[in-house]
C-alpha cells in the first residue's frame, strides 16, 4: 500500500458568536438577531439563500434567549407540551407548507403575548407554498432581517478558519485562487475545505493551487 490511509472525519461544526464572522452580507442579520429583546411581538423572519448563515444565527439567538429548537416535521406532536411563553426557533420553516401549517398557526397564536418566535427560510412566506390563509398573513406580517449570500471577505474568512481547524496553514495563493471558482456559500466552503484536506493526506501532498484544480476539476492548474 502506498498511499496514506485518509479517513473522512467530518468537522466539528461551531456555532458561537465568537466563530460568526461579519460582513456587509449579514451584518444587518446579526444586528436584527442580537436585537431579539426589542422584535416586534417577538417575532423575527430570518430570510436568506442555502448556505448564508441562517442556522448559525439561529444557533446564537438559542443561547442568548434560551430558546428551544423545533423541526417542521416534530412541531404537531410537541406543540401540546410547549409554554406559553417559551422561545421557539424553527430552522427551515418554509418546510411546514403542506403538512405542518395548523400547528404552526397555533404555536404563533399560542405565544402571544408573552412567547418569542424566530424563523428561517430561503424565501419569503408568499413562496413556500401555504394552503392556509390566516398562517399566510401573520407570517407576511413577521418582522423580517435578510442575509444575502456570502461576499468574498466573508468566504475568504470562513476558508482561512476552517483550514485552520484542520491545522492547515495555506499558501498566499490559495484562497485568491479558491474564491473566484467555488460555489458562493458556506457550505460549500466546508465541503471544499475537507475535500482538499481528503485529497492531501491520501496522495501525502501540500494543499497547493495545483492540488485546488484538481478538487474543483479544473485540470491544470491555471
Amino acid at each position: 500500500m502506498t498511499g496514506q490511509l485518509a479517513f473522512d472525519l467530518p468537522a466539528r461544526e461551531v456555532w458561537t458568536r465568537q466563530d460568526f464572522f461579519t460582513s456587509s452580507a449579514n451584518e444587518a442579520a446579526l444586528l436584527a438577531v442580537e436585537g431579539w429583546h426589542s422584535w416586534p411581538d417577538g417575532r423575527l423572519l430570518l430570510l436568506g439563500p442555502h448556505g448564508s448563515g441562517k442556522t448559525h444565527l439561529a444557533h446564537i439567538w438559542a443561547e442568548a434567549a434560551q430558546a428551544l429548537w423545533l423541526s417542521p416535521d416534530d412541531l404537531a406532536d410537541r406543540l401540546p407540551d410547549l409554554p406559553a411563553d417559551a422561545s421557539i426557533i424553527i430552522d427551515g420553516a418554509h418546510r411546514v407548507a403542506g403538512h405542518a401549517e395548523t400547528a404552526l398557526f397555533y404555536l404563533y397564536n399560542r405565544l402571544i403575548p408573552h412567547g418569542r418566535l424566530l424563523l428561517t427560510a430561503p424565501a419569503a412566506p408568499r413562496d413556500w407554498g401555504l394552503t392556509l390563509p390566516d398562517l399566510l398573513s401573520r407570517l407576511q406580517a413577521m418582522p423580517v432581517a435578510r442575509l444575502e449570500a456570502p461576499d468574498d471577505a466573508l468566504l475568504a474568512a470562513v476558508l482561512v478558519k476552517l483550514l485552520a481547524d484542520r491545522q492547515i496553514t495555506p499558501p498566499a495563493t490559495l484562497i485568491p485562487y479558491l474564491l473566484p471558482r467555488m460555489e458562493r456559500s458556506i457550505a460549500a466552503a466546508r465541503a471544499l475545505v475537507a475535500a482538499l484536506d481528503a485529497r492531501a493526506l491520501a496522495g501525502q501532498r501540500p494543499i497547493t493551487r495545483q492540488l485546488a484544480a484538481e478538487v474543483l476539476d479544473l485540470g491544470a492548474d491555471e
